[in-house]
């Protein structure tokens, strides 16, 4: 079988980390439900080469290890024929590494159908946005057998700046829910914290300036408020994406009866901004939500999960 690495999964995240495996000389197999976003990575003169697969099923027949960068478990199932005879026959003797965010229970499951199969499965979820991604700074949680983690390392030392082992599946993704629930609250306090500066007249760069100097300051504080001070929403981590990842933190919170006060409200938030057709914004722009609270309330914050609402803990 070819030595080369199978790639699926081109979106946000996926590409910047692809070419960042050719630029490391790794030759890939590559597939995406959009075509261009494959045939991009074609075009460009890096240090291997990247062949774009005709189908999944491509990839699986050409590729003994194959990444996977996608949305949900609903999008892996369709890559991997999951619940057909076709997934016995895609992923018996390959290695799947699966990079995305998603549940831990979906992930633990899957991981068990892929052994029975004959196949073999790395948890290795990311912390990071575009920027860390396209600069090889992403944070890896690596979760599976360690024959396997080692396997990988190489890999994934093209994207990460470092990696962790978690134990087994699925503690990777349920470490990188727990690192969630830091960083979107922070952020989600920081669009907060700038709105409220903005609305009591400040000086927004001063402001900015006092934050980035305080000891609060962080890689992910200084790309946030640049761009809620000069309002510029262009998407590195989409509303969307960050809603999804607050239901799976929820959800996850609920199975295990721990409460989430600070996610219940981010998620009342993140819900409303994607409600205003804002989803495929930066996370930033859940300022506009909060601005729009403080609109339709005269300066009162209005109840938290009228459009998205999950069972109480």
């Amino acid at each position: 079988m070819s030595t080369r690495i199978g790639f699926i999964g081109l979106g946000t995240m996926g590409e910047p980390m692809a070419r960042n495996l050719l630029r490391a000389g790794v030759e890939l197999v590559v597939w995406n439900r959009t075509v261009e976003r494959s045939e991009r990575l074609t075009s460009e003169k890096e240090r291997a080469a990247a062949s774009v697969a005709r189908d999944a099923a491509d990839v699986f027949a050409r590729c003994e290890t194959i990444i996977l960068m996608l949305a949900d478990g609903a999008a892996i199932d369709t890559v991997l024929a999951r619940g057909t005879p076709e997934f016995a026959r895609r992923v018996a003797g390959r290695r799947l590494v699966s990079m995305g965010t998603f549940s831990p229970g979906y992930s633990e499951a899957l991981a068990a159908e892929i052994r029975a199969a004959g196949g073999r499965y790395v948890e290795a979820p990311v912390s990071g946005s575009r920027k860390p991604a396209e600069a090889g700074q992403l944070i890896a949680m690596l979760a599976g057998d360690a024959e396997d983690l080692a396997a990988v390392r190489p890999l994934l030392a093209a994207m990460c700046r470092e990696c962790f082992d978690c134990g087994p599946v699925p503690a990777a993704l349920r470490m990188k829910l727990a690192v969630n629930v830091f960083l979107i609250t922070m952020v989600t306090g920081l669009a907060e914290a700038a709105h409220f500066a903005g609305r009591h007249g400040l000086d927004m760069h001063n402001f900015m300036a006092i934050l980035n100097a305080g000891p609060m300051a962080s890689d992910v504080s200084r790309v946030k408020i640049a761009k809620l001070v000069q309002r510029d929403f262009a998407r590195q981590a989409g509303i969307t994406d960050v809603l999804k990842n607050s239901r799976l933190v929820i959800e996850a919170a609920r199975e295990a009866e721990i409460a989430s006060p600070l996610m219940d409200a981010c998620f009342a938030l993140y819900g409303e901004t994607e409600g205003m057709g804002l989803g495929e914004e930066d996370m930033a722009a859940v300022v506009r939500a909060i601005e729009k609270r403080t609109t339709q309330a005269s300066g009162q914050s209005l109840p938290f999960g009228t459009r998205q609402t999950l069972p109480p803990c």
